[in-house]
């Protein structure tokens, strides 16, 4: 399986609001596309990747000090680029599971079609 596929099936499994929700009340780093970095405790995730934390910390305060006084947000899934996940909360072998699956329900679509 090449690199760019396994990326593929990983962000569809990651991208699924249910793996996300077995995160609630899991403290995650939320990276945002204008590089803002945000960790705080999860308190909701929905279909669209909005995202409620709690006791925010901004990872680089000295840079935005307008957000120090923020304890909680809501961020639209839009402005997500990336969601740091506690190394404790993630099932490497369901994930290597699902990529095999997934490749191979690739390979036979590739041979029927």
């Amino acid at each position: 399986m090449n690199a760019r596929h396994f990326s593929s099936v990983v962000q569809h499994i990651l991208t699924s609001s249910s793996f996300f929700k077995t995160l609630i009340d899991h403290e995650v780093t939320v990276e945002l596309k204008n590089d803002i970095q945000i960790r705080g405790v999860l308190k909701s995730v929905d279909q669209f990747l909005n995202i409620k934390l709690d006791n925010i910390q901004v990872v680089e305060e000295l840079k935005y000090p307008h957000l120090s006084a923020v304890k909680n947000v809501f961020i639209r899934g839009s402005v997500v680029r990336y969601v740091h996940l506690p190394q404790e909360s993630v099932d490497i072998q369901l994930l290597e599971d699902a990529t095999r699956r997934e490749a191979a329900n690739q390979a036979t679509k590739a041979k029927q079609g």
